[in-house]
């Protein structure tokens, strides 16, 4: 793969994003209404925020990098996004994919007029499809997988909006959860498999789509139902609600990692509070991996539901043995090792008093590279703590993920290289262990994973990827209905 490839990064990652969206139509004040869904949304991206509006005559954007806040707390800006109808959008990108170009909602100019898309996730053949359009004559004006999609819109034969955009997710691989704008209203879909969340809600007169719940609880709007996998709704300004079923029956796959970790806990995911679920977890990997020790610490704050779960379930007291500072982002996302190793040490310090003399259960929700694991066990251990045993509320990741979280190639992933033994000598722990992936799959799901069929995306633990890798050079398995005309489909929806 070539440096100059707009899917690699220059350490050869693919450009994968966690990203959150937010949109609502026939607000008042669509433009503020979105601003606040985005700041609930701010953990799922924090390294750029835009927000794109419709005043039933003209499209209006305005796109910055940094936090929601940085660019969209001013009535200045808000005045500047006009209308009733407005989506937004929150995004971080691996090395070599931020700047402006790449931030959305994207926008066109397109025959039929004006079209704006915001999406969350991963387009596993974007590389692919974009080749071909560039081929045949399409302008890029980014490196986002996204804009694959506007192009695929753009040159659709189909008569109308809803049976181009159809038409376009049919090339598709991959994950999305698209919020797409258009002069005749706002569309929501979601990848047939249902991999990356979206959810829709209510005030008023309004209806809101969102990533997660809790982008509904700080505008005061009514959680309606999740869009369901494969599902089209289109909200039209005079309040019509119209549901298509175009891609056919497919059992679903959501993201288990959104239980583990990216959604904030005070959400409900796949019908599931997601703090109850983390609190689950831990309570399984108190039972599959007990140990004798003092205390329950976790790192925080992803590790701290799973921690008290572990507690409650192993008898042993919950302390704060880590204090964190929230004035510093998620070391997860920082793009250079560099930035992340001096991430750790301005993010967390230990709580000397509590851990000295003790024997410590550190608790947290994954291990990737592991080199913050290994800081965090060196600064246990430096505040004086006897023991110090590591679990972890995830199984282990061994794979890379393509569709729409920031993992590191594969080759950087700890477990990829290692089994758990080299991995406890690596990051200097007295133990190390994982919940199992039953027990993950008992925690969310009251069940175990079904081998032939798994009720989650779990590729990133397991290797099962759910939807073929075209860009891999992977064959292609996937089951299409390409034959069938989208009008006929949209007749059957």
């Amino acid at each position: 793969m070539n440096l100059t490839d707009p899917y690699r990064d220059e350490n050869g990652d693919k450009l994968r994003e966690e990203c959150g969206v937010f949109g609502t139509i026939n607000a008042a004040d669509a433009s503020a209404i979105t601003a606040l869904g985005l700041h609930a949304l701010q953990h799922r991206g924090q390294e750029a925020a835009g927000i794109t509006s419709f005043d039933g005559t003209e499209f209006y954007s305005q796109r910055g990098l940094g936090h929601v806040a940085e660019n969209f707390s001013s009535q200045e800006a808000i005045a500047d996004l006009p209308g009733s109808m407005a989506a937004g959008h929150v995004r971080y990108s691996t090395t070599g994919g931020s700047g402006l170009r790449n931030v959305q909602p994207l926008f066109a100019d397109l025959a039929s007029g004006g079209f704006a898309v915001a999406h969350n996730g991963n387009i596993s053949n974007a590389r692919t499809l974009r080749e071909d359009l560039v081929k045949r004559g399409s302008i890029f004006q980014s490196t986002s997988d996204t804009e694959v999609i506007i192009h695929l819109v753009a040159t659709s034969r189909y008569p109308t909006m809803i049976d181009r955009l159809i038409d376009a997710l049919r090339m598709v691989e991959g994950a999305y959860s698209l919020l797409v704008m258009t002069p005749e209203g706002m569309i929501a879909c979601r990848d047939p498999l249902g991999i990356r969340p979206l959810v829709m809600g209510k005030i008023g007169d309004a209806i809101a789509f969102a990533s997660e719940t809790v982008a509904f609880d700080i505008i005061g709007a009514k959680f309606v139902r999740q869009v369901e996998p494969g599902e089209v709704v289109q909200v039209t300004h005079e309040g019509k609600v119209t549901s298509l079923r175009p891609f056919g029956e497919r059992k679903p796959r959501p993201c288990i990692f959104e239980h583990v970790y990216f959604s904030r806990p005070d959400s409900v995911f796949d019908g599931r509070s997601v703090y109850e679920a983390r609190k689950a977890i831990g309570a399984e990997l108190a039972i599959e991996n007990p140990v004798e020790a003092d205390l329950v610490v976790p790192v925080p704050d992803s590790g701290v539901p799973a921690a008290i779960g572990y507690a409650q379930a192993s008898g042993l007291p919950f302390e704060l043995g880590i204090i964190r500072s929230h004035y510093v982002g998620r070391t997860f996302i920082q793009p250079s090792d560099g930035a992340r190793h001096a991430g750790v040490k301005r993010k967390h310090n230990a709580n000397r008093g509590l851990v000295e003399g003790k024997r410590i259960v550190l608790i947290d929700d994954s291990i990737v590279r592991g080199t913050t694991s290994m800081k965090i066990v060196e600064m246990m251990r430096e505040a004086g703590a006897t023991e110090v045993h590591f679990r972890v509320a995830s199984p282990p990741t061994a794979h890379s993920c393509y569709y729409g979280v920031d993992t590191p190639e594969r080759s950087k992933l700890l477990a990829a290289r290692m089994d758990v033994e080299p991995m406890r000598e690596f990051i200097k722990a007295d133990s190390l262990a994982f919940v199992s992936i039953d027990g993950l799959y008992r925690a969310v799901a009251s069940t175990k994973r079904d081998r032939a069929c798994p009720q989650f995306c779990d590729a990133c633990f397991t290797g099962d990827y759910p939807t073929s890798l075209t860009d891999l050079g992977e064959t292609e398995n996937r089951q299409t209905e390409m034959s069938l005309p989208v009008s006929k489909v949209l007749a059957n929806g």
